[in-house]
């Protein structure tokens, strides 16, 4: 019986119609599933966190294959249906509900297929914690914005943070076909594996927070887009804008500062910062 088959199986068995607003789109091609193990090379010692087990497919292959499963699913009707279908396996544990809100115990890797919705939010919880590697299937677009080239259309702020990180290798397209039901968009693996950021900062709690708020104006120039940036972290205005006119790469927009960039500007509004506070 092939997967596909499997799926609607399942679905009918258990009267389950798979919801959109969760992106619950199941992966139905077995050589994917397993070259995703390959791409993360699971072994008999690693413990997997695999985020939203759908109908519990790579959950049974890595239960094969590594130490153990932490299974995270925030359906509960999912959550009923794996509970069934994996009985038998006793290295999964599985848990009900959000993983950025859940408790999710140790895990040395990550590989999963998980909602699209999720993407952003589930890549900055991932890139906080301690794990050898990822491998994740995320929406192409998506995909292609974690490697994206300083001052294309697709630079972010997600591009900066990761490659503060992590190093980020895309690896196999997978059309919008190989899941059921088919999602809107084609999807790419991508491995992520954390390393020591490539740079250097003063205050890696000033580096994200300035990433983040001048990305919110990526096409405007950095002696304006970092002025209320400066405000937040205390400095009146006309001391602000004196400084402004002080950092390296002041006339650049945005867009076109490279990590490293970013990380210079932080370096020198953390020495002002100390130096203001030493007065």
């Amino acid at each position: 019986m092939s997967l596909l088959q499997k799926t609607r199986l399942l679905l009918h068995l258990y009267k389950f119609l798979p919801k959109k607003r969760l992106g619950q789109n199941f992966l139905i091609d077995s050589d994917l599933l397993q070259r995703l193990l390959s791409y993360a090379s699971v072994s008999e010692t690693d413990v997997v966190l695999e985020v939203g087990a759908g109908l519990g497919f790579l959950t049974r292959l890595l239960a094969q294959k590594c130490r153990k499963v932490v299974a995270v699913e925030v359906d509960s009707k999912l959550v009923k249906i794996l509970g069934e279908q994996l009985h038998d396996l006793r290295n999964v544990e599985l848990i009900e509900g959000d993983v950025l809100k859940v408790s999710v115990p140790f895990f040395s890797k990550v590989v999963s297929t998980p909602p699209y919705s999720i993407s952003s939010p589930l890549l900055f919880w991932l890139l906080e914690r301690d794990f050898d590697c990822a491998v994740l299937a995320f929406q192409k677009e998506f995909a292609e914005r974690l490697t994206s080239s300083v001052d294309s259309k697709e630079y972010s702020r997600l591009t900066v943070s990761t490659y503060y990180r992590a190093e980020v290798e895309l690896l196999d397209y997978v059309p919008k076909e190989l899941f059921y039901p088919p999602p809107e968009v084609d999807s790419i693996i991508v491995r992520f594996k954390p390393r020591k950021p490539p740079f250097s900062v003063a205050n890696e709690k000033l580096f994200f927070g300035l990433v983040q708020t001048l990305f919110t104006q990526r096409n405007r120039k950095v002696r304006n887009s970092v002025v209320p940036f400066l405000l937040r972290q205390g400095f009146e205005r006309e001391e602000a804008l004196k400084i402004v006119e002080s950092l390296l790469f002041h006339d650049k927009r945005v867009r076109e500062l490279a990590p490293e960039d970013f990380g210079a500007i932080t370096n020198e509004i953390a020495r002002k910062k100390h130096e203001r506070n030493s007065l």
